[in-house]
């Protein structure tokens, strides 16, 4: 049945041809699309995978970037049972290296603070040092940095060598590779040096990394750590828009207006009122925000959001659950054009065959028969196109990857793939159905007369 299927498909080539050729690049694009949220999965899984710590910051804050926290707050933080050492981060945005802007990539100054990370038992890029050498204590207070290979390579650097970043000159003492597109991305510096070149609040950090005690679970230490805290006040990070939104309905902006409008009118003891009014409006407004968003176990929520490596995971899990979705409707498009493809394609060759699905009815084959040839040939289109689309796709993937390693890395693991060529097969064998069917409601003498 196969055999006779196949001879079928190759006498009809050119329309086989492009109904295949539209299944697979339905079926590329589908893995091409998923491959994206399949990336940042693994992305993530092999970074966090490496983080045995925790990371404490500013509540609502995406990443440390964003993050501002008291200074002090570390020494509290190492006095609470499980924690074994609290190393201090300040992160700031690299905008120069070299004279050029930097936009895509982005690249980060990380200031650490020096006798705390060289006690950690695991650290991430004084461990893929892979030349030269990673910061030691004499480094302190100098511009001795360790930057990524990708850094070092898009600069034509080596160790030893100098390098201007944001104005200043630094020298080269060690070159790491994490692996990691969220990892390589550091210029590290002694944090002191790094808060003098950003100009970074002398009383704040951006982060604590906590590495705990062999004897205390996560989970435990992040409880500590939230329940430690759960009575400070601290503002939580917002996004500027959202930051703007709110300082609008605090009625700055009317009270501004409202200011100049009196000031036209030469009103000044309205003005007068409307200045003690507006500073009592800003008295009020310095009263720190707490986060609501990050209740713990207490009765208040805590002014410090803790992260362990697991709650990284299950944030994109969440992400990217919602763009499987997005990705979802989108791949929908394509599937539902290359069905239709093969209907159109199976419908037109069942018609082109009348007389001949006649005369094998007329000689002994029954519906059954009949069905099962067509669903064949719907079949060995479905599956071939699985196959190709699923090979189009990854060597799409690889490309990309390769053109672009420092910016994307895509990912369609050996599950998406089977997906793939299974979904495939099914389209296959739906898009023959309702030519199959069409063809059996006929008897012998209405197909060879109408053929």
């Amino acid at each position: 049945m196969l055999k006779f299927a196949l001879r079928n498909l190759l006498s009809r080539s050119l329309r086989s041809f492009l109904c295949l050729m539209g299944l697979t690049i339905a079926i590329a694009g589908m893995v091409g699309l998923f491959s994206i949220a399949g990336g940042l999965e693994e992305t993530v899984s092999q970074t966090f995978g490496k983080i045995s710590g925790i990371v404490a910051m500013q509540p609502g804050a995406p990443i440390p970037l964003f993050s501002r926290i008291p200074r002090s707050w570390g020494a509290e933080i190492e006095e609470i049972p499980g924690v074994s050492i609290v190393n201090s981060e300040i992160w700031s945005r690299v905008n120069i290296i070299e004279g050029k802007p930097v936009v895509s990539p982005p690249r980060f100054l990380f200031g650490t603070d020096l006798p705390t990370r060289l006690q950690l038992k695991k650290g991430i890029y004084r461990e893929t040092i892979y030349e030269g050498r990673f910061l030691n204590l004499e480094d302190q207070g100098k511009l001795n940095t360790v930057i990524s290979r990708q850094i070092a390579e898009q600069h034509q650097k080596q160790v030893g060598d100098q390098i201007e970043v944001n104005g200043q000159q630094m020298t080269i003492v060690g070159l790491y590779e994490c692996g990691s597109i969220l990892l390589d991305v550091a210029i590290i510096l002694d944090i002191d040096v790094v808060r003098d070149i950003t100009r970074f609040d002398p009383e704040s950090v951006s982060c604590f990394y906590i590495e705990q005690s062999d004897d205390f679970k996560n989970d435990v230490i992040v409880k500590n750590i939230k329940d430690q805290f759960c009575d400070r006040e601290l503002a939580s990070w917002q996004p500027a828009s959202l930051a703007l939104a709110n300082a609008s309905q605090s009625n700055i902006l009317k009270d501004f207006v409202d200011a100049i409008d009196q000031s036209l009118k030469g009103t000044s003891d309205q003005g007068a009122e409307k200045k003690q009014k507006s500073e009592k409006q800003s008295s009020s407004r310095k009263t720190p925000v707490v986060n609501a968003g990050n209740a713990n176990t207490s009765e208040h929520p805590s002014a410090l959001e803790v992260r362990a490596a697991s709650d990284w995971g299950e944030r994109l899990e969440t992400f990217t659950a919602d763009l499987d979705i997005f990705l979802g409707l989108m791949t929908g498009i394509g599937v539902l054009i290359a069905m239709l493809s093969i209907i159109n394609t199976m419908l037109m060759s069942v018609m082109e065959r009348i007389v001949d699905f006649g005369i094998l009815k007329a000689n002994g084959w029954s519906n059954r028969d009949v069905m099962l040839l067509i669903t064949a040939e719907s079949s060995l289109l479905g599956v071939t196109g699985g196959v190709l689309g699923c090979i189009l796709g990854l060597g799409a993937i690889a490309i990309v990857n390769w053109k672009f390693a420092s910016q994307v890395h895509l990912y369609a693991s050996p599950g998406l793939l089977l997906f793939g060529v299974v979904f495939s097969t099914f389209l296959g064998i739906f898009g023959g159905l309702y030519p199959a069917w069409w063809t059996t409601r006929m008897t012998p003498i209405d197909a060879i007369r109408r053929g």
